[in-house]
């Protein structure tokens, strides 16, 4: 029996014509972009179209996608801007996610 070839994962940025933007992960990205213009996507970009894709980035598998989308996800819209005004608005390059920060001491207090 024939294994079939394994399609890699890409992480995506889309702008909505609100002006915020979303990310996320597909296999397909131009299948996926069709859904959300459909309004069959994600229920963020639902109502908030036109969409257009502003950058890709291939991952080989989809563990290294989901950490990827969870890191630009954590960026501001600042540091996304420019990071796709460094690399151009059609693709991007694979880099090191950014560490994100968490405040393990901030537990919940129970009153005594």
């Amino acid at each position: 029996m024939a294994t079939r070839p394994k399609r890699e994962w890409y992480v995506y940025l889309l702008g909505c014509a609100d002006g915020s933007y979303y990310c996320g992960i597909a296999k397909d990205v131009a299948a996926r972009l069709d859904k959300h213009q459909a309004g069959k996507g994600a229920k963020y970009t639902r109502g908030r179209g036109p969409l257009r894709l502003l950058g890709t980035s291939r991952c080989l598998t989809r563990s290294e996608a989901l950490r990827a989308e969870l890191a630009i996800k954590a960026q501001n819209k600042a540091e996304k801007l420019a990071y796709l005004q460094s690399v151009g608005s059609t693709s991007w390059r694979r880099r090191q996610a950014p560490e994100r920060k968490r405040n393990h001491k901030a537990k919940a207090k129970i009153p005594k």
